[in-house]
């Protein structure tokens, strides 16, 4: 039976406690997976700043090779994994088998960290602006149009609590360890594998397990990992979100509430993007907080509902092996039912409905006994304010909302993606200035479609370091 120990430091640690992680079909046992405390975490933070020490002691640009190198194996390599190995195919059957997304999913986020790592000294060039990396290295130096810089480190390790849905989102962390920063993980309870494969690859590649920490666990490895660290990247609902708001050292990822906005100088030709509004909401099995979960239009919404309607109800549930397969199973039957439950309560408001119900075959809520799936659901919303026309979910749903365009962007709130469709000038030069936008595409751009040498809610690279003056000589004289 695959056994897998806590990491201090690089250290493995068996502890008494530990956890099953088991097939969400099944129930079989997949692995043992020692459990670590908060007092744990708190006693191993002393010696935080010996991670930073460890990295630094390697050359930011060779830090960089290696991780180039650690892409590889990852993607590649038969890899260490607590008492046993791990080869590329076995890592994604496992993490299909515990979170319930199909392993066509699962071999695609591969690709996506993979991509990062290979690409890492031209991801750190974007996020630097252009910056010598040997300048974030040795804290100061002259940039080339002759001007000395200074930037400090804010924190010797990033602090990571991270989800078990969307393994994709830990291309979030990757550039800190060739910026000399350590990693404490706290993995997600069913998902495990994504950051354990990452830290063996990267050790695999010559980088020193001193500067890492992996600490699964229960709800207070969570709260001592965001107490001890200087820095913390959190990934949640709303709940988490609002809680750390004003936080400065919490970076909190939680719902994208992305969005497709048609113009009112393109929508009367809606068609033509129906396959940008389809993928946008369907890829990844709808898991990702950049997956749409608002179209929104002036008019045509009716049509635009029912032609997205005929496409998505064809998605049906199928076998986690099948290469084909793009809805992912609720390795818990009771958040799939809750889930249901809220978008029928949705329903009962007058300006909504659901369209897809009359395309799908059978319900929407497919209940195992031991899991459940969710297909695709699309609804049209009459009225913006409406419950579901401001609600994402972990699966295909989409609401198609009626909008006058010049009511659309302080509408839609707080939106992560936001992919404007139109050819206005002026509309967008609003969109540009609109501070409820995150990122932001115009043009036939999907929300699922990320330029990895752009930051993604937050650049990580303002987050870890501080700008700040430096001199080491008088300046000169102004006359």
């Amino acid at each position: 039976m695959l056994e897998i120990p806590v990491i201090r430091w690089g250290q493995p640690y068996e502890s008494l406690e530990k956890a099953e992680v088991v097939h969400f079909e099944t129930g079989e046992k997949l692995a043992d997976i020692h459990q670590a405390n908060g007092g744990l975490v708190k006693m191993d933070m002393r010696k935080a700043h010996k991670a930073r020490e460890a990295l630094k002691k390697i050359d930011i640009y060779e830090l960089v090779e290696m991780c180039a190198k650690a892409g590889d194996l990852y993607m590649n390599a038969t890899l260490p994994l607590g008492n046993g190995t791990q080869t590329p195919e076995e890592f994604c059957k496992i993490q299909s088998a515990s979170t319930g997304l199909p392993e066509n999913m699962c071999a695609g986020n591969m690709h996506k960290i993979a991509f990062v790592l290979k690409n890492m000294k031209e991801i750190l060039d974007a996020l630097t602006r252009g910056l010598p990396l040997e300048i974030l290295q040795k804290g100061y130096g002259m940039e080339d149009r002759g001007v000395m810089v200074s930037y400090q480190a804010t924190s010797p390790t990033l602090g990571l609590v991270l989800p078990s849905n969307s393994p994709g989102v830990h291309t979030l962390w990757l550039p800190c360890i060739p910026m000399q920063i350590g990693l404490v993980l706290k993995p997600g309870s069913s998902e495990p594998w994504t950051p354990y494969r990452m830290a063996s690859a990267f050790m695999e590649a010559g980088i020193p397990g001193e500067a890492i920490s992996l600490y699964p666990g229960p709800h207070d490895v969570g709260g001592a990992v965001t107490e001890e660290c200087e820095r913390v990247m959190i990934f949640g609902g709303q709940a988490t979100v609002d809680k750390y708001a004003s936080n400065p050292n919490v970076q909190v990822h939680g719902p994208g509430f992305s969005k497709i906005l048609l113009g009112d100088d393109v929508v009367d030709n809606w068609e033509s993007y129906l396959d940008l509004m389809v993928d946008s909401v369907l890829a990844n099995g709808g898991r990702s907080c950049i997956n749409a979960s608002a179209i929104y239009a002036s008019r045509h919404t009716n049509e635009i509902a029912d032609a997205l309607a005929q496409r998505l109800a064809k998605v049906e549930p199928t076998l986690m092996s099948d290469p084909n397969a793009q809805l992912a199973a609720f390795a818990n039957p009771d958040v799939a039912q809750a889930m249901n439950d809220q978008i029928e309560d949705g329903l009962k408001e007058g300006s909504v409905t659901e369209v897809t119900a009359k395309y799908r075959n059978g319900d929407r809520l497919v209940k195992h006994e031991r899991h459940a799936f969710l297909k695709p659901t699309v609804v049209h919303a009459a009225d913006p304010s409406a419950t579901l026309a401001n609600t994402e979910y972990m699966f295909p749903f989409v609401s198609v909302v009626e909008c006058p365009q010049a009511k659309m962007i302080k509408t839609i709130g707080q939106t992560l993606v936001c992919t404007a469709l139109t050819d206005n000038e002026a509309w967008s030069a609003e969109l540009v200035n609109a501070m409820n936008i995150d990122r932001l595409n115009i043009g036939e751009v999907k929300t699922v479609q990320l330029n990895w040498l752009q930051p993604h809610e937050g650049n990580i690279v303002d987050f870890l370091f501080r700008s700040r003056a430096f001199q080491n000589q008088p300046p000169q004289a102004v006359h």
